[in-house]
């Protein structure tokens, strides 16, 4: 394992890759415990797919694709904070209806496009291997802007979080905040789609915060633990990946997952000793 660490630091791309597990690890531990408690995995899980869409278009046009992807996430996240807040129409169908359009539109684009798409691989079940100083840089950006803002803003986030009313009363802007988030989710997952790709981003935002909730019930933990838990997991499964060339995503599922199992076990263990 240190042969394979000083392998990975011989190299750039590699390098990156490596800082990016990091990166990508607190930045999806913070927002998914928002993400988790706010009961708003759909809502991420159809903005991830929506943001297929942006790529197709910035790849088509020649621009930045990950500059598509970011536009293309944010309108859709806040047209569906919007529909959902003013009533326009209910929450769970404008997820519907911008995930479908947004892959679509993906797809559409893709297939328009001289020669084969050899992108949407990629693009679909990550590649963290392209990751280049450009995107750590921008990784960088939203982990020091995301973590200096739930310092700062922690506790009056837990209370728009678990009781929008009572946030009210004491004069905090809840709806700004949710667009303002609602963008950051966008931010988060499009940055971070070379790592886990489209299809299997979901798991990164959802697994460490799940096991996380398993140890503790306090939310200031939770975000603690879920992106300790998730930088180890992007670390793990990376470096697994590296040693017997697999798909990196993949194997950072498979250690969440098999993390939780352990996790649930022991916990589980844990409860029927206190009970005899």
């Amino acid at each position: 394992m240190i042969a394979t660490i000083e392998n990975i630091f011989a190299y750039d791309f590699l390098t990156n890759a490596f800082v990016a597990c990091i990166l990508s690890g607190i930045t999806c531990g913070v927002v998914g415990s928002y993400i988790v408690a706010r009961r708003m995995v759909f809502l991420s899980s159809g903005i991830t797919h929506a943001s297929f869409g942006g790529l197709g278009i910035a790849l088509y046009a020649g621009f930045d694709p990950l500059l598509g992807a970011v536009a293309f996430a944010s309108v859709s996240s806040l047209g569906i904070e919007y529909a959902s807040r003013k009533g326009r129409m209910r929450e769970d169908s404008a997820i519907g209806i911008i995930w479908s359009v947004g892959m679509a539109i993906g797809a559409l684009f893709m297939s328009l496009r001289p020669g084969y798409a050899t992108d949407l691989t990629s693009y679909l079940f990550g590649n963290i291997l392209l990751v280049d100083s450009r995107d750590v840089l921008w990784l960088a950006l939203l982990t020091l802007f995301i973590v200096v803002g739930a310092l700062i803003w922690l506790r009056r986030l837990m209370y728009i979080t678990f009781d929008e009313e009572y946030a009210r009363s004491q004069g905090l802007p809840v709806s700004g905040v949710a667009y303002v988030m609602a963008t950051v989710i966008a931010v988060t997952i499009v940055l971070s789609i070379k790592v886990m790709g489209i299809i299997l981003l979901l798991s990164l935002i959802t697994l460490p915060v799940v096991i996380a909730n398993a140890l503790t019930k306090d939310y200031r933990r939770i975000a603690l633990l879920a992106s300790a838990i998730a930088v180890a997991g992007n670390i793990t499964g990376f470096l697994f990946s590296y040693e017997y060339d697999l798909p990196t995503g993949s194997c950072i599922i498979f250690f969440l997952v098999l993390l939780l199992a352990v996790v649930k076990l022991l916990t589980l263990f844990k409860n029927r000793v206190a009970t005899l």
